[in-house]
């Protein structure tokens, strides 16, 4: 149903704490598989993927990667950013009565200051972006990246909020 997607160099604590929050929504059939594609990681990264069950790509194209996610739907997701309760139930709602990308609402508890908000340009992948397969792979080039792939997508706003991932990078 949902493939998930991440990217990440050196990010094995970011990619453990997002990897435990879809856990349970492998185990409520929302998500069908979870691709790791690495930047030259040296830490345990690849470890923490493997023993989550995740496939780990050190060399890959985004062109063969969207081609064999397993899902209709693509999640494109920072590593360390975590979806809040509820959201299960709502990307799998979403899922079946939508057919445009969408995006999680930012936290309510994890905002930056006020004044480096001003002016600021969200990073695409902040609150994620939930694409349909077959538009990712009209889109993809070989070479690009998933922030690439996901810039300038019009998503529709979901309820679920989103912590960030550089909540975890502050601390």
């Amino acid at each position: 149903m949902l493939t998930v997607l991440m990217e990440c160099r050196d990010q094995e604590a970011e990619l453990a704490q997002t990897l435990s929050i879809l856990v349970t929504a492998a185990v409520e059939g929302l998500v069908s598989d979870v691709i790791v594609l690495d930047h030259a990681s040296r830490d345990g990264s690849s470890r923490v993927a493997d023993a989550a069950g995740c496939r780990f790509h050190n060399h890959w194209d985004i062109k063969d990667v969207l081609r064999s996610a397993r899902g209709e739907w693509l999640l494109f997701i920072e590593a360390g950013a975590r979806p809040q309760s509820g959201w299960i139930d709502e990307v799998m709602e979403y899922l079946a009565l939508h057919k445009q990308a969408a995006r999680f609402s930012p936290s309510r508890s994890y905002r930056r200051p006020f004044f480096k908000r001003i002016g600021r340009t969200v990073p695409p992948l902040e609150y994620g972006l939930l694409l349909p397969k077959k538009n990712a792979i009209a889109l993809a080039k070989s070479g690009m990246d998933l922030e690439t792939l996901a810039k300038g997508h019009k998503a529709s706003k979901l309820m679920s909020q989103l912590i960030p991932a550089w909540v975890v990078a502050a601390r």
